[in-house]
């Protein structure tokens, strides 16, 4: 079952108008949350952050912060397996097409539960550096992700798994996850910024690095950072925290996951454990 503006129903009765301006202009913006053990990851992160992107676009959600938790929590599948939800907003389907607002149109709100495909994170994955096209906000989670999309192509075009974005000679963020080094034993990552998404998953990482001891820091990093680092690692919230391995073409580090990733990756699963059995 998924919801769609008010009911639930199932996925192939779910239909929405083609005058929909998240089809149109792709004006809406979503979120993508964890669920281990029936329970979300960060729920009220998720949600602060959900608010942020609808008030960077000037749309306001008819629900509650309680009414949409409570939606969220009836599309969770029981079972052990691990999932996440989907949930797009956009600014509905007014009678006509226009570029201007629709005065007194009501949302569309749309969410889903998947099932969780992990990528093989004990191997480690390829990545590629490209030019980072997109546009100037991207601290706003938007449907609007053709740059994205493109830049992602690219990289599974060259047999790589992500594609890490460069904005004038500094590192952003990848084309869907954030992005950490290891430097000289420091794991650092590129400040907050409109130029990112500010991750939910990266956050918990640095607040995991805090607490066990990591030393760590939010710096600007660059292509030269990259290519001496002793790690690099991907996070998301269905990534989680992935080991590159190869970049460019030349290996990081040793080629393999690092002992840094392996600790993190440690204290990762343990959260993700505690979650599930509601500690």
């Amino acid at each position: 079952m998924v919801y769609l503006n008010g009911e639930f129903l199932p996925l192939d009765q779910a239909k929405v108008s083609v005058l929909d301006r998240g089809f149109l202009f792709g004006d809406g913006v979503y979120e993508v949350i964890p669920v281990y053990g029936g329970r979300m990851l960060r729920w009220e992160d998720h949600w602060r952050r959900l608010q942020d992107s609808l008030t960077g676009i000037r749309l306001a959600l008819p629900l509650e912060r309680d009414e949409l938790a409570g939606i969220l929590e009836r599309l969770i599948v029981a079972g052990g397996h691990d999932q996440y939800i989907y949930l797009q907003i956009t600014r509905g389907a007014p009678p006509k097409r226009d570029h201007a607002f629709p005065a007194d149109c009501p949302p569309t709100v749309f969410a889903m539960a998947s099932p969780i495909a992990y990528f093989p994170r004990t191997e480690g994955v390829r990545a590629v550096t490209v030019e980072d096209i997109r546009w100037k906000w991207c601290h706003i989670k938007a449907i609007t992700l053709l740059g994205n999309i493109l830049m992602r192509q690219h990289a599974v075009d060259v047999g790589c798994a992500e594609a890490i974005l460069v904005r004038n000679g500094r590192v952003t963020e990848g084309a869907a996850s954030n992005v950490f080094v290891v430097l000289k034993g420091s794991l650092v990552t590129p400040p907050k910024s409109s130029e990112l998404l500010p991750g939910i998953t990266r956050d918990l990482v640095l607040e995991l690095a805090r607490d066990h001891g990591f030393h760590y820091l939010e710096a600007p990093l660059t292509l030269a950072d990259m290519e001496r680092a002793e790690e690099i690692w991907l996070t998301s919230s269905t990534r989680e925290i992935l080991p590159v391995t190869e970049l460019d073409g030349r290996p990081v580090g040793k080629g393999g996951p690092g002992p840094v990733w392996r600790r993190m990756d440690e204290l990762y699963q343990a959260f993700k454990q505690e979650l599930r059995e509601g500690k």
